[in-house]
């Protein structure tokens, strides 16, 4: 057991002569941290570390304003968010010694979706005893949970008319919709601003039915396909009065759950997580409705100034992969003049987003798939990209053409596949496009060739293959079972997977971020490779390197000495940089591309709390040891006697809460240093304007590479200090003076 442990740390830390509510700060950051990790061969659970720290007796004499600090808010908000351990009075505690604390925590532990949990009992039972404000609290859940419940409701009545179809059979109305819905203005040139959402929603929908179905559907032969395709695709693309007509009150079905859908996420999405974890609101009750009042607009301006960024990133790693492209003329050489325009657009974001994964995020040139195979990570962005360039060619382009003139998508359809079959190829012009695995290889083999081999490699196209392929035989077993693990979102893993048949829709390829889908799939699904710790020493060297080109003096992994004193317990320095005076001491976090404010503000209270709690313990670490350690004073050419001016940052892969302070310490997007220190912003501003005139899938390709900087960070050159306003003043998302 774990016994008295929060209560050793509280009270070691009074010892050293810290307040009560410092010495609590530090039990509870413990307990967040995961701490104690085990006893001798016994692992500490979860579980067991609650039951420890809740039966603290530290806990029951802090005065209120220690449980206003956010170590204790966060570590009430763990306790409300598992239904494990109970402990009822500690909740009654802080109900009368600091209210607001424990409302706020049962919002960061969404107990707002999640009303039938125990914890949530416990705060019920307390709203007659507590006057005023926490009643009127938990009156607010209960219009969340009616308004949840109804729409709940809705969704399941609309699954009934649609539960004996199979998943291609949804798919089958998916792409139906697509192309009535989403395309059109997106080929036109405008916009779709609820895309993302309706995804969203089919891929709720088609998790409800891979959960569901049975297992034989997914096993599917050229018959089965061609059943299903029969009964719920052609007959809207070539009807006919001798056939069966379409069946347009599954549409009607299909569309109606999907907007319950959209409902139902859009308000977990804007009202309960919007609850939870955007500060920048409150909600008030008026009557039996709530309304939101806008309490902080700079949170909420800084949340989609972050969401304008990552925009602007996509567009610098293009710009640089452009560069990258017409600079290599083994790689000019392998773009096929068919669609010249369109295969270029492919070779450039395919090495744009190379360059990111490597400089970013570490990753090496091959790195393994699920399935065992080791994949070119290179070979396998382009074939995707080359994919989503034929899509919007063969696809997209005639459809638009068609739409046109017959005015009708479904007319439209028809005209475009029964134009494929009558090539002499007989290719497959449908909305949902499907083949064999060897089909499929043979299909990607010629996008695998290189100066060696330049009819390409089977083996290679295998792997890419692997890399991006989801199999839904696997996914629905791991859905039935009640696998909450990590699962594939459909654009990370196009290439869908039932029985020996590989499906693609044309319409989804042609419109995703192939470049996010690249990284979520390597750092979101694949956070646990074995690969994953090598990648990070390599962002640290990376990032060390570009620091040495500038002249700084660099420690990449440094370990403090044994016997130097406390700096053993600080841990491993990332980055040490120094030049002309100043220390850098760097902490780097490197994770995935989040989405939702709930993802973001699990980040922000997990990885970015614990990186500014490191920075507060090896940043005094780091004093102690210049102090005392000539060695490390002489490998970072620092001067004997002299102090150095020492900046502490977090430095993350993540846009999310940028040059927002945790203990005092600023974190910085790793981008936005790298940016610093090369001194090409200028890519960020889109400086021929190539994103301004473009279509939906469009970037006007240049072709010349004497394009020459239009702006400098640093037009007096160079210094430490200067790179260090630059990066603190987020003078890189500037525009050009």
């Amino acid at each position: 057991m774990i016994g008295a442990y929060y209560d050793t740390v509280f009270n070691a830390a009074q010892g050293q002569g810290l307040s009560i509510e410092t010495a609590a700060d530090h039990a509870a950051t413990s307990f967040l941290d995961g701490k104690p990790s085990g006893q001798g061969k016994r692992k500490c659970s979860a579980a067991d570390r609650h039951a420890a720290f809740w039966s603290s007796h530290f806990l029951r004499a802090l005065p209120a304003q220690a449980w206003q600090q956010e170590s204790l808010s966060l570590a009430l908000a763990r306790y409300l968010g598992q239904d494990r351990v109970a402990c009822p009075e500690i909740v009654a505690h802080v109900a009368m010694l600091a209210p607001d604390v424990l409302q706020q925590a049962a919002r960061h532990a969404g107990l707002v979706l999640r009303q039938a949990s125990p914890r949530w009992l416990e705060i019920e039972a307390l709203a007659d005893s507590q006057p005023g404000d926490f009643s009127e609290f938990v009156q607010v859940f209960r219009i969340f949970k009616e308004a949840h419940q109804l729409r709940l409701d809705e969704v399941e009545h609309l699954r009934e008319p649609l539960a004996k179809l199979t998943p291609l059979d949804l798919l089958a109305y998916t792409s139906l919709y697509a192309f009535e819905h989403l395309l059109p203005d997106l080929l036109e040139g405008g916009s779709a601003p609820d895309t993302q959402e309706t995804w969203d929603a089919v891929e709720d929908i088609l998790t409800w039915k891979l959960a569901t179905c049975d297992a034989a559907s997914l096993r599917l032969t050229d018959t089965t396909i061609a059943a299903s395709l029969r009964q719920h695709l052609t007959p809207f693309l070539f009807p006919s009065l001798e056939a069966p007509g379409p069946r347009h009150d599954l549409y009607a079905g299909f569309t109606a759950l999907l907007d319950a859908q959209i409902e139902l996420n859009a308000f977990i999405n804007r009202s309960a997580e919007a609850f939870s974890y955007d500060g920048g609101i409150r909600f008030v009750r008026q009557g039996e409705r709530l309304e939101i009042m806008e309490v902080d607009a700079q949170a909420r301006a800084a949340w989609r100034s972050d969401g304008d960024k990552l925009n602007r990133l996509h567009q610098y790693w293009l710009y640089r992969g452009m560069d990258a492209l017409m600079a290599s003329h083994d790689l000019l050489a392998l773009v096929s003049p068919a669609h010249l325009e369109a295969n270029l657009q492919a070779f450039a974001k395919a090495m744009g987003t190379w360059l990111r994964l490597q400089e970013v995020y570490g990753i090496a040139e091959q790195v393994r798939t699920e399935a065992g195979s080791a994949v070119d990570v290179f070979r396998a962005l382009l074939a995707t990209e080359l994919m989503t360039a034929f899509y919007i060619e063969d696809f997209l382009r005639p459809y638009h053409q068609h739409l046109q003139q017959l005015g009708h998508p479904w007319l439209t359809l028809g005209r475009l596949a029964f134009g494929g079959l009558l090539q002499s190829d007989m290719q497959n012009r449908f909305p949902i496009t499907w083949s064999d695995r060897s089909a499929k290889i043979a299909r990607i083999t010629p996008w695998t060739a290189t100066a060696e081999h330049p009819q390409g490699q089977a083996r290679a196209a295998e792997a890419i293959l692997d890399f991006w392929t989801s199999d839904w035989s696997a996914l629905a077993e791991r859905l039935r079972e009640g696998d909450a693990a990590l699962r594939p979102r459909w654009q990370e893993r196009p290439v869908l997977k039932m029985g020996r048949h590989l499906f693609q829709l044309p319409w989804m390829m042609a419109m995703q971020n192939n470049a996010t889908a690249a990284v979520n799939n390597l750092r979101r699904l694949g956070a646990r490779r074995n690969e994953a710790r090598e990648e990070t020493r390599r962002i640290e060297a990376r990032l060390g390197m570009l620091f040495e080109q500038r002249g700084f003096r660099v420690l990449v992994g440094h370990e403090f000495a044994a016997g130097m004193g406390d700096e053993e317990d600080a841990g491993e320095i990332d980055l040490l940089c120094a030049l002309e005076g100043h220390l850098l001491v760097l902490e780097l976090k490197s994770t995935y591309q989040r989405r939702s404010m709930k993802d973001a503000w699990m980040h922000r209270t997990s990885t970015l709390r614990k990186a500014g709690w490191q920075l507060h313990r090896k940043v005094p670490a780091v004093r102690h040891a210049l102090q005392h350690d000539a060695s490390l004073r002489q490998a970072l050419a620092l001067p004997p006697g002299a102090e150095p001016q020492i900046t502490a940052w977090i430095v993350d892969t993540s846009i999310e809460w940028n040059h927002q302070a945790f203990r005092g310490f600023l974190k910085i997007l790793l981008e936005e240093i790298q940016i610093a220190l090369r001194d090409d912003r200028r890519w960020l501003n889109d400086p021929e304007g190539l994103f301004r005139t473009a279509g939906a899938g469009d970037v006007a390709m240049r072709t010349d590479t004497d394009a020459k900087p239009i702006d400098t960070l640093y037009p007096d050159g160079f210094s430490a200090r200067k790179f260090i306003e630059v990066v603190e003043s987020a003078a890189v998302w500037a525009a050009a003076a």
